[in-house]
C-alpha cells in the first residue's frame, strides 16, 4: 500500500498530465525503477520493467498510426525513418521531461545520487512504462488520445524532418522501402596531410557497392557516397 504522501504525489501527477488512472497502483508501478525495488524492504513492490516492455510496443504502433494518417504520401522507408526518430531513447526522454516525469520517478538511493532522474535511459523506460500502464488501466483509445496530444505539440519538429533531408536519410528511406535493407558505409581511402585530409567512402547494400564519394571529413564522404548512389540508381525523385 502506497503512503499518503505518495498517493498525493501521484494524484498531483495525474492532474498535471491530464490522465486519470482507475488503478493508482499501476501508475505507481510505472514510476518505480528497479533500483528502488532492489533497495526496498517491501517485497510486494513491483518495478516498471514489464510495463516498459508493453509500452514500447504500444508506442511503436501509435507513432506508426499517427504518421500513417498524417503523411498519406509518404513511403514505408520514410515512415520507418521518422518513427525511429520519434521513439528513439532521446525522443521519448524528451516527452518524459515535458511532463516532469523524472521528478516523481522512484529510484534507489545510489541511482538518485548519480543523477538517475535525468538520465535519458531511465526517462525513456519510465515513459514507455507509463504508456503501458495507461493501456492496461484504460485501454487503447484513452492511451491514444493522450499520447496523440503530445505528438501534436511536436508536429512542427516532426514535419521538419520531411523538408530538409540529407542524402543519407533519403537513401535509407528508398532502400528500406524497396529492399528492407539499411545502407552501411565504409571509409576505403584517406589521403593528404593531417590538416588537409580527403576521405573516400563507399555505401553498401549488403555486400554490393551502391555509391562512392569523397570529402574533407568522414561524414562528408559518406554524404557524397549516398548522393552518388541516389544519382546512379535514379532515386533522386
Amino acid at each position: 500500500m502506497a503512503s499518503k504522501q505518495r498517493i498525493d504525489e501521484l494524484d498531483a501527477f495525474q492532474t498535471q498530465i491530464g490522465f486519470e488512472f482507475e488503478r493508482l497502483a499501476l501508475l505507481d508501478q510505472a514510476l518505480t525503477h528497479s533500483s528502488f525495488v532492489n533497495e526496498s524492504a517491501q517485497t510486494e513492490t513491483l518495478d516498471n520493467q514489464r510495463l516498459e516492455f508493453l509500452g514500447d510496443a504500444i508506442l511503436d504502433f501509435l507513432v506508426g498510426q499517427w504518421l500513417f494518417y498524417r503523411y498519406p504520401d509518404a513511403q514505408e522507408g520514410e515512415l520507418t525513418s521518422i518513427r525511429a526518430h520519434v521513439v528513439r531513447t532521446e525522443g521519448l526522454a524528451t516527452f518524459a521531461l515535458e511532463i516532469d516525469l523524472g521528478e516523481i520517478l522512484r529510484l534507489g538511493r545510489g541511482e538518485a545520487l548519480n543523477g538517475g532522474s535525468m538520465r535519458s535511459a531511465n526517462l525513456c523506460a519510465a515513459f514507455e512504462a507509463l504508456v503501458g500502464a495507461m493501456y492496461v488501466d484504460r485501454g487503447l483509445d484513452a492511451t491514444q488520445s493522450w499520447f496523440f496530444g503530445l505528438l501534436q505539440q511536436r508536429e512542427a519538429e516532426i514535419d521538419s524532418r520531411r523538408k530538409a533531408k540529407d542524402p543519407k536519410s533519403l537513401l535509407q528511406e528508398h532502400t528500406q522501402a524497396s529492399f528492407h535493407v539499411t545502407p552501411s558505409y565504409r571509409i576505403v581511402d584517406e589521403t593528404g596531410p593531417d590538416h588537409d585530409k580527403v576521405f573516400t567512402a563507399q555505401v553498401l547494400l549488403d555486400e554490393d557497392v551502391w555509391g562512392k564519394g569523397a570529402g574533407a571529413s568522414k561524414q562528408a564522404a559518406e554524404r557524397a557516397a549516398a548522393e552518388n548512389a541516389l544519382e546512379t540508381h535514379s532515386l533522386c525523385n
